[in-house]
């Protein structure tokens, strides 16, 4: 079960536009596994963000900043409360932060922690500042559990590979929409591609933190290559 929803500050699409052909669609399907294979292989998300941002040229400068958005404060479910391992009574938080690489919000995140887990700097460095989750509690070496991970886009339709109209010929299917992409047709990528439900553990297994991040389809906001072979 799903913490919350993301809220409507993803921007839809991205910043170039590619071309709606079976070839980009299968480019851009291997591109949100290989971006979600990065974020269950890793314990920082921004971290991960940020070699993300750096590899595929998102920005001059591929550099991750936190922006925190004020909202109101949920309700802590009692699933929650179980995963965190604490009482009615013991004190949550909540911290709903952007992540951009420059202008672009490539996710959002959602994060209730455990305060009287954490030292007192932290806590004011998390209550007074943009600084993310993950880097303002560096120092305690936490792991990262992931608890459900999911594509909220398929680029291709299910069955797609079962279907000999639609996978073959590829060529043909290729050309057809490259016809139509001369005419102005690209693929529209959705505001919200890939979402995550993770624990953050101390080494001893104690949790501080349950997050939901949502990844904006800005994640794909770079030109696709440029090749002669391409269709």
């Amino acid at each position: 079960m799903w913490l919350t929803t993301a809220t409507a500050l993803l921007t839809a699409g991205s910043a170039h536009a590619w071309p709606d052909t079976f070839i980009a669609r299968l480019e851009t399907l291997a591109l949100l596994q290989t971006l979600n294979a990065d974020l269950l292989s890793h314990d920082s998300a921004t971290q991960t963000l940020g070699q993300w941002c750096a590899d595929h040229r998102l920005a001059a400068v591929p550099k991750i900043v936190a922006q925190r958005v004020q909202s109101v404060m949920p309700t802590a479910s009692e699933g929650l409360r179980r995963d965190l391992h604490v009482g009615p009574g013991e004190e949550l938080r909540f911290r709903h932060v952007r992540l951009l690489c420059d202008s672009l919000v490539l996710s959002e995140a959602d994060n209730w922690y455990v305060p009287g887990r954490l030292s007192a700097a932290m806590n004011a460095q998390l209550e007074n500042s943009d600084v993310p989750f993950g880097v303002v509690v560096r120092e305690l070496h936490f792991q990262r559990h992931t608890l459900a991970a999911r594509l909220l886009w398929q680029p291709l339709a299910p069955g797609w590979e079962m279907d000999a109209a639609a996978a073959a010929p590829a060529a043909a299917h290729s050309r057809a929409n490259a016809s139509a992409n001369a005419s102005g047709g690209a693929l529209t990528v959705p505001a919200a591609v890939l979402q995550h439900r993770a624990l953050l553990a101390l080494p001893d297994g104690t949790p501080i933190s349950e997050v939901v991040e949502t990844y904006s389809g800005n994640v794909l906001a770079f030109p696709l290559p440029r090749s002669a072979g391409r269709r």
